[in-house]
């Protein structure tokens, strides 16, 4: 269940990762502002939810969760952005004395910090353990197919329940940071029921995700130039109209949506494939 009265939200007009030219499918990156609002966005979040849950008589620091899941443009950012939280809890109280091995950077200034690279490789090491246990098993699926996007945070909860064993996700609380650029972003936190009987909600769910490996791992291998030209005639079709796919869909997973048409006004018509994949499994 989400834990009410704790979601903490924080939007800026910015231009980091937009796409103003409508005729293409590639937008427009601001590398360096796009990692700058990311974690400007995760400090605005974070220390809002900390005011919330404070007025509610807790105390937040990274102990306070059982998993860290992050929206995950990329992996390294995410440990990156673990890192940032206990940066947070570090600035907000460094007499602790946990913190001892940090405390040359006790006179930091938040937002000087996004790009000092003595502050990230101190906390880097510092989290590492935390990382581990945290939010390195949100990250299978990430690591597996890449940026989703707006869904990336929940593959990362999807990842975190398929990743571990069901009494150790009972009963646990588990934090989330989702992230949009422009920007948009949210932090909100889940605790999970204690109830993991047989025929719980709970053991339904994650029995309902064990598909996710098992499809992961009948992809189809292609090399690196056939690859290349699939990319090249998906942006040469992109806004063709009318346009007919000629595509072989005895590749596709069995019960796959996918286009059949785009008609003369960019109508686009859908049909879904029952089929049998080309290793032999229905």
């Amino acid at each position: 269940v989400f834990d009410r009265g704790l979601r903490a939200s924080y939007m800026r007009h910015v231009y980091d990762f937009y796409k103003p030219d409508l005729t293409s499918e590639y937008p427009f990156v601001d590398g360096k502002l796009s990692i700058q609002c990311y974690l400007s966005a995760l400090d605005n979040c974070y220390n809002l939810y900390k005011k919330k849950a404070e007025k509610k008589g807790v105390k937040v620091d990274i102990g306070y969760f059982d998993g860290m899941l992050f929206h995950t443009p990329y992996c390294k950012i995410v440990q990156k952005s673990l890192a940032r939280l206990v940066l947070n809890d570090f600035l907000a109280n460094p007499s602790d004395s946990k913190f001892e091995s940090l405390s040359s950077f006790k006179n930091l200034k938040l937002e000087e910090t996004y790009f000092d690279k003595d502050v990230e490789k101190a906390f880097l090491n510092f989290s590492n353990r935390i990382f581990e246990a945290l939010t390195k098993p949100s990250l299978f699926v990430a690591s597996q197919v890449g940026n989703m996007y707006t869904p990336s945070v929940y593959g990362g909860l999807v990842s975190l329940l398929i990743s571990k064993n069901i009494d150790k996700i009972a009963g646990s609380r588990i934090g989330l940071f989702s992230y949009g650029s422009g920007l948009a972003s949210s932090m909100f936190s889940i605790t999970v029921t204690n109830d993991y009987s047989d025929h719980s909600l709970l053991r339904r769910l994650i029995s309902n995700l064990s598909s996710v490996k098992p499809l992961l791992s009948k992809r189809i291998c292609v090399v690196p130039e056939k690859f290349s030209a699939i990319l090249d005639l998906r942006e040469k079709n992109c806004h063709k109209a009318p346009y007919e796919p000629t595509d072989d869909i005895k590749q596709l997973f069995p019960g796959t949506y996918y286009l059949t048409k785009v008609d003369e006004m960019h109508r686009r018509s859908y049909s879904r494939y029952f089929g049998t994949i080309l290793n032999g499994n229905s």
